[in-house]
């Protein structure tokens, strides 16, 4: 793919250096015919041939984000509650191991 990228520039380049010495051209034409011939469609060349390796590179990297939140949520299911206060200073409520009785008004 690259070569033939390549080539074309270049062929483009001798395009654009043999109009700016040609008497009757100018500097300005071999710019214009080197940036419309040359850099414009080998651009959009370049573009569109590069498609199937971007798709690749997209679903490779979403296949890794699914393995790792698929990894997380593994962790997250098999590692036991924890006892630690919560961001409030407060326990997590009652867990498996220790219930507490709700407080309420004494009978009286």
């Amino acid at each position: 793919m690259y070569l033939v990228l390549i080539a074309w520039l270049y062929v483009v380049l001798m395009m654009a250096v043999a109009e700016a010495t040609s008497p009757m051209g100018t500097l300005l034409g071999a710019v214009m015919t080197f940036v419309l011939y040359g850099l414009l469609p080998m651009g959009i060349v370049g573009y569109i041939l590069g498609t199937p390796s971007r798709k690749r590179a997209i679903k490779a990297r979403e296949m890794a984000e699914q393995a790792a939140y698929e990894e997380a949520q593994a962790q997250a299911a098999a590692a036991p509650a924890s006892t630690a206060p919560d961001a409030g200073g407060q326990p997590p409520a009652a867990t498996e191991q220790c219930r507490v009785a709700p407080m309420g008004k004494e009978p009286g």
